[in-house]
């Protein structure tokens, strides 16, 4: 879904069409993974999506004229016109890659700040802005410019027959309300790492990913408030599976499987992920390649699978494959997509640090950790840990019962600084950041948690809930820039008037 599109309204000759050439890429792509040459690299990559906040630190939708201040090719529109997202050079975790991916993610914030202060606003890197209220979402002026973001909201809400209702738990009754668009998926912001894979390391590379999934969600949750209410510590999670749910209740009530999905078994193959696309899901987007008048091969003779790439990018799995056909040799990905943005460069870092570290170590394992846990249980840890982040408490192999900041804490960290250690790494770029996630683990203090207190704290001092979160954001703003974790963050000292 990030090529633009020709058009916002499909016939129905069109769609059966696009059905037709869906399938007869399918069929291509499964020739074409047993037979050509991939690029296997090792690379990474991150995707950063940032929210934009006025001088009182409500959203402001002044997007497009930030990025055109930027004046920057690699900053781009998302979704919602109170948000920009920026695209990281590809690097790789050996040596002091990841220092080098800190550095840029710290110089990419500063640019996108420098560029809002200019215009009169700030850039926050936060999961959901705390400060967003539902009203946002009350007509179209929050919906960035694009055919493919007004066919998706038409899609999406067609196939749904009704308005979007989120329903999540939390403080007090939760949040229970209704939209009549697909406004909350662009509250929602975050990190997305990406992977260079080889066909036949993929699979073991994306149940590794599943199988860590709730720990990773834990460790960087950073999106406990949503429209005024304390919910989830990693609300993104609930609120984008809803926020793009197709499914009438009675649809789902009968099984049928949400577009945003964390899936439902172990794989073989990458294939298999790109088949049950194709078998469980319609078409949301369906333009196909002569509608959008793009070539059927690279120059290097690699098909660009025009239907197949804009399928797979309307199924929203939270470790998502992506096949890249490249200009001189195709390749394929991983694209995390669980993470939150923010709090800091540091802690993003720390946060790609520990998923690179841990898939290198679990992929060498004589008994993968896939073998000894189920999937269902695997979901159940990435739901409890959105839930509750390190508070949660979670069934792991060998260990039964366990609090899942002291797995972290005595395993699974650093099994991944190992995994670090084993890619080539450098010995003081794994210590910093094994400090960082130790740290954070430790105190039980990653985003959300000091979201949480310091929200707490000001409440405690008279300030309402609107005013808590607004002084909490200028505070988290400051965080941001003063380059430390966020578990070294400050509270608002005692006696301290902050409203």
């Amino acid at each position: 879904m990030g090529r633009e599109i020709g058009s916002t309204q499909y016939t129905r000759s069109e769609r059966t069409h696009y059905r037709r050439e869906l399938r007869r890429n399918l069929d291509l792509f499964e020739t074409f993974l047993d037979t050509a040459e991939f690029r296997t690299e090792g690379t990474i990559g991150v995707e950063l999506e940032m929210n934009l906040a006025d001088s009182s630190l409500q959203p402001s939708l002044l997007a497009d004229e930030v990025i055109e201040e930027i004046d920057d090719e690699e900053f781009v529109h998302e979704l919602g016109r109170f948000n920009v997202e920026t695209n990281l050079p590809v690097t790789h975790p050996r040596g002091a890659g990841l220092r080098d991916l800190e550095h840029e993610l710290h110089t990419r914030i500063e640019q996108a700040d420098a560029a809002a202060k200019a215009r009169g606003v700030r850039v926050v890197p936060v999961g959901h802005l705390p400060t967003l209220t539902s009203e946002m979402f009350q007509d179209d002026t929050w919906r960035s410019p694009g055919a493919r973001y007004e066919a998706l909201e038409n899609t999406v809400m067609e196939a749904r027959g009704e308005e979007v209702h989120l329903l999540i738990s939390g403080e007090g009754k939760g949040l229970d309300v209704e939209f009549d668009s697909i406004g909350p998926e662009a509250a929602c912001t975050s990190m997305q790492l990406h992977l260079q894979v080889s066909p036949e390391q993929f699979a073991d590379v994306w149940n590794a990913a599943q199988a860590i999934a709730g720990p990773q969600a834990a460790l960087g949750a950073n999106s406990p408030f949503l429209f005024g209410r304390r919910l989830w510590h990693e609300n993104r999670i609930p609120t984008f599976t809803q926020a793009l749910d197709t499914r009438p209740p009675e649809y789902a009530t009968q099984g049928v499987r949400p577009r945003v999905w964390f899936g439902e078994r172990w794989i073989t193959s990458m294939f298999d992920l790109f088949e049950e696309n194709v078998r469980l899901f319609p078409a949301l987007i369906p333009e196909s390649r002569t509608m959008a008048e793009e070539p059927l091969l690279t120059e290097s003779a690699s098909p660009r699978l025009h239907e197949l790439m804009l399928h797979n990018g309307t199924v929203w799995r939270w470790n998502r494959p992506i096949y890249d056909p490249g200009e001189d040799m195709p390749h394929l990905r991983l694209e995390n997509r669980l993470l939150p943005a923010g709090p800091s460069a540091v802690d993003m870092a720390a946060n790609a640090a520990f998923l690179y570290g841990m898939l290198s170590s679990l992929v060498q394992e004589r008994r993968p950790l896939w073998s000894r846990m189920s999937f269902e249980q695997a979901a159940e840890h990435f739901e409890l840990c959105s839930r509750w982040g390190l508070e949660a408490r979670i069934t792991w192999p060998r260990l039964g019962k366990v609090r899942v900041a002291d797995l972290l804490v005595e395993h699974l960290i650093p099994q991944a600084m190992q995994g670090l250690r084993d890619l080539g790494t450098d010995e003081d770029v794994i210590e910093r950041y094994q400090e960082v996630l130790l740290g954070r683990a430790r105190t039980g203090r990653n985003g959300a948690r000091w979201q949480i207190d310091t929200v707490t704290s000001l409440e405690l001092r008279g300030a309402s809930r609107e005013e808590a979160l607004a002084r909490m954001t200028e505070l988290y703003i400051e965080g941001v820039h003063s380059g430390r974790p966020v578990h070294e963050w400050p509270m608002p000292a005692r006696g301290q008037s902050d409203v």
